[in-house]
């Protein structure tokens, strides 16, 4: 079993910044993908950003160039570098992680960014 949990999330004005985290503890065998994916108000969960083990990463369209995802495979977490952040940004930002090809989520941080 793995627990997912983030932090970073806030509020903050357009243009601004924030990074948001996500360690993962638990019996973890290995955490092959990890990324995120935001929900916002009556809208369905999206994909944002995610990294494989190896360092590849994949972006939305919506954010390339803006967000940036890394991790630490040592301390087993996972972030997120958001710049020039939008209002159209606000959502509650899930972080996910597949281990064993099961995945897993997080309870979600939220974002807000006001205009």
């Amino acid at each position: 079993q793995v627990q997912l949990v983030e932090s970073g999330g806030g509020l903050v004005q357009t243009g601004g910044s924030l990074r948001l985290s996500c360690a993962a503890s638990g019996t973890i065998f290995r955490l092959n993908t990890m990324g995120w994916y935001r929900q916002a108000p009556g809208k369905q969960r999206e994909f944002v950003a995610t990294m494989r083990n190896g360092g590849f990463s994949n972006y939305a369209d919506s954010v390339k160039g803006r967000f940036t995802i890394s991790r630490d495979n040592g301390k087993n977490t996972v972030y997120l570098q958001m710049h020039s952040l939008k209002p159209e940004d606000t959502a509650v930002y899930y972080c996910t992680a597949e281990s064993g090809s099961i995945g897993y989520w997080g309870q979600g941080t939220q974002v807000t960014v006001s205009s």
